[in-house]
């Protein structure tokens, strides 16, 4: 299965727990950032042969991790995050497999020309990581992560082209720049409820309670269901 790493650089603010007993000296920490990375397959296919645009939406995330240490350097962190990965691409394609609307008729087929297509996903994130601190300015994190969507959308369009009906050389269907001589898609309910992977990372204190870290969590199953074949690559 393809993969795709996703990037994030985020802001942090940490303050211990003073609950007694089991939590007296869990370690708790806040985070509000910015995911960097998008969803597409690990290299381009060949029936992509060119982007065009990329453009990243609004990733905001934010949450909070609670770290209980096990030993003076290592500890074991949970967490809890609210976030968005979005994207908007415009690539030109050639023989890309697809299901499209025109006027208010479904086809499938092999697309020649431009395809546009946003992303759009919310979520909330459970982190669960294995925690090394070298030093009390350092922290170092891998762990697995599970994600479950509370919003999603995969939509676009396919315009300045043709479609192949059912085979390359299927009945051609000629495709406009306009919305009305433009195929549309639109997959929401095809997209998966959750996501799961891995997470490594690395947390540095700058001054007092402030500090920055950064992410790359890599996910491990494809966004859409896995009965789904319109798309043709499994995208992460």
């Amino acid at each position: 299965m393809k993969k795709i790493i996703f990037t994030s650089l985020l802001i942090l603010s940490s303050a211990p727990c003073w609950s007694q007993g089991f939590f007296n000296d869990v370690k708790v920490t806040a985070r509000a950032g910015y995911n960097v990375g998008g969803t597409q397959p690990v290299g381009l296919p060949a029936s992509i042969r060119k982007l065009n645009s990329y453009h990243i939406k609004s990733n905001f995330v934010i949450g909070v991790d609670a770290e209980k240490p096990i030993s003076s350097k290592w500890g074991v962190m949970l967490g809890l995050r609210f976030e968005n990965k979005g994207m908007e691409i415009d690539a030109t394609v050639k023989k890309y497999y697809m299901e499209i609307v025109k006027g208010g008729d479904s086809m499938k087929g092999y697309f020649y020309g431009d395809n546009f297509t946003r992303v759009k996903q919310w979520m909330f994130t459970v982190p669960v990581q294995a925690a090394f601190n070298p030093s009390d300015r350092v922290r170092l994190k891998f762990g697995p992560y599970v994600s479950f969507l509370t919003s999603k959308d995969f939509s676009g369009y396919a315009y300045d082209g043709y479609l192949r009906g059912n085979t390359p050389v299927g009945p051609k269907v000629d495709l406009g720049h306009e919305d009305d001589t433009r195929g549309n898609y639109d997959f929401p309910d095809d997209m998966r409820n959750f996501h799961f992977g891995l997470n490594l990372g690395a947390d540095v204190k700058v001054y007092k309670n402030l500090g920055a870290f950064a992410d790359l969590a890599w996910g491990l199953n494809g966004i859409f269901k896995k009965d789904f074949k319109t798309v043709e690559q499994t995208l992460c």
